[in-house]
């Protein structure tokens, strides 16, 4: 039991994890089901394991550092083992604005990478990233033509 225990303080001190990942390490690490669960449950009691909180650190985090869709986050999170409910309620900060608004940022950054390739190369690439991050085809396509548009402008002036 104490073997379990200092996995997971262990595994909890790099970063947050859900129950289904710690459950997961303490079977790699030949843990017994039955002692897993107990541990898990306990910890669950006193609060080292919140799955609710880890998908809201998770979302904000995923989102505003590597700039990922809402589909991508939640992908993840179903990977990660969140209840879809939990999942739901963190996903529901990023709406569909703050995607689009986060989708242009990535797009500016990039394109002063791609200043020298080609219009259709442009929109190839930059098309490709979001697609990447999980964002949908329309609203890739429809950013990149408009930062490009506004790009071609400021360069104009």
């Amino acid at each position: 039991m104490q073997q379990a225990k200092d996995i997971c303080l262990s595994l909890l001190t790099v970063r947050p994890r859900t129950r289904v990942e710690l459950a997961q390490a303490l079977a790699r690490k030949g843990i017994e089901e039955d002692v897993a669960s107990q541990v898990l449950d306990r910890m669950d009691e006193v609060g080292l394991i919140d799955d609710a909180a880890f998908a809201e650190v998770w979302v904000r985090s995923r989102h505003n550092f590597q700039g990922l869709s809402q589909r991508a986050l939640a992908m993840e999170l179903r990977r990660k083992g969140v209840a879809d409910e939990a999942a739901e309620e963190a996903l529901a900060t990023v709406d569909s604005e703050a995607e689009e608004e986060r989708a242009r940022q990535l797009v500016r950054k990039r394109l002063r990478v791609l200043s020298n390739a080609d219009e259709p190369a442009k929109i190839r690439k930059l098309v490709g990233m979001l697609a990447r991050k999980g964002y949908a085809e329309g609203l890739a396509y429809r950013v990149v033509k408009d930062e490009l548009r506004t790009s071609l402008l400021d360069d104009a002036l």
